[in-house]
């Protein structure tokens, strides 16, 4: 399963907006984004670009990307299901990407990153309505119930997790139960239950040309 190895805070950078990309590392003095706040590379300090709507385009879906961890080939995938859907072909397109496993678990604070949320997905420790998922792409469904069953060590991990993550909001369509490790899904997604902004309409155009 294909995947970033990169250097991941070189991507914040370029685009020069805080993706968390490392949960709460991102948060601390030591971000690279808050002591270097311009665009990697030798001549990053040196770059003054002023976007075409095609650039504009370009670095919504690359945010979009690498918020989800989510490489081109599957993020195209996704939008060509959204734009076969019946309903606004752009939010049911940031539909689909909420519903990943993957940000489910991150979304519940049991991971501190999409990364991270992976990692405990492909380990087998996540179960939906009481079987075993292990694919990170994996879609949730409306009253669907998730729960979390680990090792002794693996708990006290995602134990440590849920306490580092309890500033973060959780979502109103997710009901979380942090003693169980559960996690009811309520309602699909809105794009009101995304904390970031994203103009979802650069994407669509990007992609309909």
């Amino acid at each position: 399963m294909a995947r970033y190895t990169g250097a991941v805070c070189r991507l914040c950078r370029r685009e020069k907006e805080k993706l968390f990309l490392k949960g709460t590392k991102c948060s601390t003095e030591k971000c690279p984004l808050s002591r270097r706040a311009y665009f990697p590379g030798q001549h990053g300090q040196k770059r003054r670009l002023k976007l075409s709507n095609y650039g504009l385009q370009l670095r919504e879906k690359q945010k979009v990307k690498r918020m989800y961890g989510v490489l081109e080939k599957q993020f195209r995938r996704y939008f060509h299901i959204a734009a076969r859907s019946k309903g606004v072909t752009g939010k049911i397109l940031l539909q689909i990407l909420e519903r990943r496993l993957d940000n489910l678990i991150f979304r519940s604070g049991f991971a501190l990153s999409h990364a991270q949320a992976r990692q405990i997905v492909r380990h087998n420790f996540v179960y939906v309505n009481s079987r075993r998922v292990n694919i990170p792409s994996y879609l949730v469904r409306a009253n669907d119930t998730i729960n979390i069953k680990a090792k002794e060590k693996s708990v006290k991990f995602i134990k440590d997790n849920i306490e580092l993550s309890k500033e973060r909001t959780v979502p109103k369509w997710l009901q979380v139960d942090g003693k169980k490790f559960e996690i009811k899904v309520l309602r699909l997604p809105e794009k009101e239950d995304i904390q970031q902004p994203i103009q979802e309409q650069l994407i669509v155009e990007l992609y309909s040309k």
